[in-house]
């Protein structure tokens, strides 16, 4: 494992058997999403990144014969003052309406089988003890001092913009004239005042180094625009707000007049829930996973934040696109955000979970379509996948309900050139899945297990079983084919239970494949690499999916 030394400003790399202080050598996997704001409602936007950190805690879990320990965090971001502001729009305390939207996040992820280990609201006191104790490391340290600064300040961002932003006037709704950032389009407001300030400066070639070195910030495309906010932007950080402005957050510790900047807040709850300060606790983070809008945040911020405490940085941080709705960008003004829970309702949760992580595409916008959405579920997992379930398991074709034995003798009646290329595809499927899943583009490993199944499908269609059970059930081309596919549907039942969790345990289920042997690991050897026993069926539906009808 690497360790980071800070000396003279400068990144150095050593390699290690140990890490940083009070750290001991474990294997583990620490996945995290951003935390969620809790000025509005989920979206699918927020539901994408539960699902891709999801995926990637789900296929870990898969893999876990050397990882001793897990955490998957996600939450709520509870400070600030669009808090302030939209808990006096409803009527309501900035307590009484933290807790109402939190819920609404929490829900988010038990419907959708979201399996984090931890959900984090900043205004828990774990979380308040762990930015205090934070901040005084840091003010000990000699990295936070007192300073006067001005600038273009967005409420909406909560930050002050850097000198790059260029400012235009904009007629407001009121028809009054407002000042706007051409960037963001986020009308902004001239603020002067005194500050805690944190210098980012100090650490800029550290920063530089870390990204042009380790190559953490994934996709490639989107370290461009980081490495470019640390020669451009302003490096001097206002790090707290006057609490006559903003009461709703952390007191800076000594200083009740002043309240530590909400973003220095968020992005301690990464420490605040590995137990942080109080125990041992695993560091750093192996993937981060945050959307594109927020990336300076994540990758110049909190780099800096962590260089200042003498704190290793995350092994990697996946930024991902946002998603339109019909090609235009989602907005509460245009009223085209996608609710989750409305489409859970009508599509059920494995529809929406399969079609958000075959349709994402980390590095680029993804377009959400309903239309799309039901045409791709009822193709692949309806027709494709369910379809060969239901023709190897239905009592016409398998009236005996087994999974026939794959033996020698099965060899000589899978000669057909289907038969052949599904054997080479499902041989070569397990590397491409994992390749896809340990970069998170889950959308790409999805095509590799379609176009095999798709092979299956063909294979099925060239052998015409519906003609070999009419002479005998137990006829040796039937019963060979039938374990071949039924060997497909395992390989890919286990290769899609990150992403379809719920069917693929009714898929490995109806199989009657042992709970114990539903990892990584027990993909291979297969059937025909060691021959199987004959296996009872389970007593299960042969209906994978239903196919959606349009109303």
């Amino acid at each position: 494992m690497r360790l980071y030394q800070l000396t003279h400003g400068r990144l150095w790399y050593t390699c290690q058997h140990h890490i940083l202080r009070n750290f001991k050598i474990r294997n583990y996997s620490f996945i995290t999403t951003p935390i969620f704001y809790v000025n509005s409602y989920p979206h699918i936007g927020h539901l994408y990144s539960l699902l891709l950190a999801d995926a990637g805690h789900r296929y870990q879990n898969l893999k876990a014969e050397d990882i001793t320990q897990t955490i998957f965090s996600t939450g709520t971001d509870e400070h600030g003052q669009k808090v302030q502001q939209s808990s006096q729009t409803a009527n309501l305390t900035p307590k009484q309406h933290c807790d109402k939207i939190s819920q609404a996040f929490h829900s988010l992820c038990f419907n959708f089988k979201i399996s984090n280990t931890d959900f984090i609201r900043t205004t828990e006191t774990r979380h308040i003890e762990a930015v205090t104790n934070f901040w005084k490391l840091l003010i000990n340290k000699g990295h936070i001092y007192k300073g006067s600064y001005e600038g273009w300040y967005s409420v909406s961002d909560e930050s002050f913009l850097s000198k790059s932003h260029q400012i235009i006037d904009k007629i407001g709704t009121d028809q009054n004239v407002v000042k706007i950032s051409s960037e963001t389009g986020q009308v902004v407001e001239w603020i002067s005042e005194e500050n805690y300030m944190f210098s980012i400066k100090p650490f800029s070639d550290s920063i530089r180094d870390w990204i042009n070195k380790e190559n953490p910030i994934q996709p490639d495309i989107f370290a461009r625009p980081v490495l470019k906010w640390l020669e451009e932007d302003s490096l001097e950080l206002s790090v707290s707000r006057p609490s006559s402005r903003l009461s709703w957050g952390i007191p800076v510790p000594g200083d009740s007049s002043q309240t530590i900047y909400v973003w220095m807040d968020a992005l301690i709850n990464y420490l605040t829930v590995t137990g942080y300060p109080e125990k041992e606790y695993l560091w750093p983070p192996s993937v981060q996973i945050v959307g594109k809008d927020i990336l300076k945040f994540h990758a110049v911020y909190w780099p800096a934040f962590l260089f200042a405490a003498g704190l290793q940085l995350p092994k990697k941080i996946l930024c991902h696109s946002h998603w339109t709705v019909d090609n235009v960008k989602m907005s509460k003004s245009v009223g085209n955000v996608v609710n989750p829970y409305d489409l859970c309702g009508r599509y059920g949760v494995d529809a929406v979970r399969y079609f958000l992580l075959s349709e994402g595409v980390p590095h680029s916008d993804g377009n959400f379509n309903e239309e799309k959405l039901i045409r791709k579920v009822n193709a692949e997992l309806a027709d494709t996948l369910g379809n060969l379930l239901s023709r190897c398991t239905g009592p016409v074709l398998n009236p005996h309900q087994i999974w026939p034995q794959f033996c020698d003798s099965s060899f000589t009646c899978l000669t057909s050139p289907n038969a052949v290329v599904l054997r080479e595809s499902l041989e070569s499927l397990l590397e491409k899945v994992e390749s896809s899943y340990e970069s998170y583009n889950f959308y790409r490993g999805i095509e590799h297990i379609m176009s095999t199944l798709r092979i299956a499908n063909l294979f099925v269609e060239e052998t015409k079983p519906w003609l070999l059970v009419k002479d005998s059930s137990r006829d040796a081309s039937l019963l060979a084919m039938t374990s071949l596919v039924m060997e497909t549907l395992r390989i890919v039942g286990i290769l899609l239970l990150p992403i379809t969790p719920t069917l693929c345990t009714q898929l490995l289920d109806r199989l009657n494949v042992n709970t114990e042997r539903r990892h990584w690991t027990c993909l291979r050897p297969f059937i025909w690499e060691k021959s199987n026993k004959e296996i009872l069926l389970q007593n299960k539906s042969s209906i994978l999916f239903r196919r959606i009808l349009r109303k």
